[in-house]
């Protein structure tokens, strides 16, 4: 399996993007190679565990989680993985199948303090929330900890302050764009492979633009868009109109992991002049339809008029 899996890797660094996460059947694999394995393949195996095994409710998080937590637990023992480790581990895995061990080890005095971070960072509680609330009526103190850590909002005020200025490159497409020239219809196959669907975005000859496809019709301008993002900046998206169709998330998609950033993709009138070339400001009520029109689709800052 690990033989087969490295070849995935080298097969998709061909590429230029990253190797697929592991299923299920690879995670355990993983698990029962690291329970025993010599010194100098464990950490390989944990680095696997840890980077590969995508979070949340996927079959592999199950997998991992209830490893993990076992673990955690003291159920069983690995020699590569100390119990407080692994409950670290298990606080990386957003929500889902994780949480429940997590409030679970706010019990035992070796692991709470590790699980109580977690915790404060934790959002997707759902009904686990009044879990951890009863544990802090019964005086356990590391539930108190998070409770109070979750009335204090600081999974949003420890995150980095938003700059008071943002450089970016601007990506700029001259004219239209819809959703079939960011996420191609003969390319739908592909759209779950998030990093593989987004080597088809714009990968037809466009006129007037700055950039050209590596295949036209087959590979989109990807190292045009590396060349920008090697500047330092972030990469902003800006189309003269972004169109709509059945596909909008696999295009939002391709945009986000093109550019390396969140989605700052808007709908523009701006000229295909230089980004540096000044713009006219737009009126009040232009702004409030773009605001209104950015933030429903994510909470990042609207690059429409950026330089």
């Amino acid at each position: 399996m690990l033989q087969a899996y490295v070849e995935h890797v080298a097969e998709r660094a061909a590429l230029g993007i990253p190797p697929l996460p592991l299923t299920a059947k690879q995670t355990a694999d993983v698990i029962e190679l690291l329970k025993s394995a010599p010194e100098k393949e464990e950490g390989f195996l944990l680095d696997l565990l840890t980077n590969r095994v995508p979070p949340g409710v996927d079959d592999a998080a199950k997998v991992k989680a209830s490893f993990l937590a076992a673990v955690a637990h003291g159920d069983i023992t690995v020699p590569a993985l100390p119990r407080a480790k692994a409950t670290e581990l298990l606080g990386t895995m957003v929500g889902g199948y994780n949480v429940k061990p997590l409030i679970d080890l706010l019990d035992d005095a070796e692991t709470a303090p590790v699980a109580a971070e977690a915790l404060k960072k934790t959002l997707l509680m759902f009904d686990f929330f009044h879990d951890v609330a009863e544990k802090a009526k019964a005086n356990n103190a590391f539930a108190k900890e998070v409770m109070q850590s979750w009335a204090d909002a600081e999974w949003f005020t420890t995150r980095e302050d938003v700059p008071q200025k943002i450089t970016v490159s601007v990506f700029k497409v001259p004219g239209e764009t819809n959703t079939d020239d960011l996420s191609p219809a003969p390319d739908a196959r592909s759209r779950p492979d998030i990093p593989l669907h987004a080597l088809a975005m714009l990968k037809n000859t466009r006129a007037g633009a700055a950039f050209v496809p590596e295949e036209d019709g087959k590979r989109g301008p990807i190292k045009f868009i590396e060349e920008l993002k090697a500047k330092g900046h972030q990469v902003a998206y800006v189309g003269d109109v972004v169109g709509t169709g059945s596909s909008r998330k696999s295009a939002t998609n391709s945009v986000i992991w093109a550019t390396g950033q969140t989605s700052r993709s808007c709908r523009t009138s701006a000229s295909a002049a230089s980004p540096s070339a000044a713009r006219s400001p737009p009126s009040s009520s232009t702004r409030r339809k773009t605001r209104a029109r950015c933030r429903s689709k994510s909470t990042s800052p609207c690059w429409r008029w950026a330089t």
